[in-house]
C-alpha cells in the first residue's frame, strides 16, 4: 500500500492542510492499522481531505469520524465518512459521539487549538478510547501563542499539562510524591514531536527488573 505521504502528494480531493513533517509521525504510529476494521476520529474537519486521506490510507474496514463546530461540514460525509456537528470543549456532545462511535482506536486533534479546549477534549475523552489506542494532539506550537492561550511555561498551557503527565507516567517509580492515577495505568507511552504529541494507551502488568545470566570470571 502506499505511503501517507504519497497520498497526500497525490490528493485530487478535498483540500489537505498538514504539515510535511507530521507523515513520518503518523507512518510510525498509525500504519499497523491499515486494513484491519478501526474508528479514526478526527477533531477538526477543516476542508474535508483529512478525512479522505485517512479513508483512503487506512483501507476499506476504516470508520472515518470528523466533529467540526462548523454546521457546512457536514457535506463532508461520503462512504466510510460520518461527520457530527458540536464543539470539541462541550462534555455532553463528546458523551454522544462516544456513544455512538464506541469504541473509538484513535483520535486525532486537529479542532481549534485553543488550549482550553485541547484539556477538555484530552481529559474527556482519552480515558474513554479502546485499550490499545492511540490519541494525537497536533499543532502544539500554538502552546506558546497568546492568541491561543497559550506561552511559554504559562499555565493551562498543554505543553505544561504533558510535563505534569510525564510525571503520571513514572508514578509507580515516584515512592509515593505522585499519587498512580488511571493515566498511569492506562497509558504504555508518550511520544513527544516537533508540534505533536502522541499517547499509546495498553494494558499493564506487574512491573518487575530481573537479572538474568552468570557471572564472568
Amino acid at each position: 500500500m502506499n505511503s501517507l505521504y504519497s497520498v497526500f502528494l497525490n490528493n485530487n480531493g478535498r483540500i489537505i492542510h498538514k504539515w510535511k513533517h507530521y507523515f513520518p509521525i503518523y507512518e510510525r504510529h498509525i500504519k499497523h492499522y491499515q486494513n484491519r476494521p478501526l474508528t479514526l476520529l478526527e477533531i477538526g474537519c477543516g476542508k474535508g481531505g483529512s478525512l479522505q486521506m485517512w479513508k483512503s490510507w487506512l483501507g476499506p474496514h476504516a470508520d472515518i469520524v470528523g466533529i467540526d463546530i462548523q454546521p457546512q461540514c457536514k457535506d463532508y460525509e461520503e462512504d466510510q465518512i460520518s461527520i457530527r456537528i458540536g464543539d470539541q470543549s462541550d462534555t455532553n456532545f463528546l458523551a454522544k459521539v462516544v456513544e455512538e462511535f464506541d469504541p473509538i482506536d484513535i483520535i486525532i486533534d486537529d479542532g481549534s487549538h485553543m488550549m482550553s479546549d485541547i484539556q477538555t477534549s484530552f481529559s474527556y475523552l482519552y480515558p474513554k478510547i479502546a485499550r490499545n489506542g492511540l490519541y494525537l494532539v497536533e499543532d502544539l506550537h500554538t502552546a506558546y501563542w497568546e492568541e491561543y492561550e497559550g506561552g511559554l511555561k504559562r499555565e493551562g498551557s498543554f505543553i505544561e499539562t504533558i510535563k505534569d503527565l510525564i510525571d503520571q507516567l513514572n508514578a509507580d517509580h515516584s515512592r509515593g510524591a505522585i499519587p498512580s492515577s488511571e493515566f498511569t495505568s492506562s497509558t504504555l507511552s508518550m511520544h513527544l514531536y516537533d508540534s505533536i504529541c502522541v499517547f499509546e494507551k495498553g494494558r499493564h502488568l506487574k512491573k518487575r527488573a530481573f537479572e538474568i545470566g552468570r557471572e564472568l570470571d
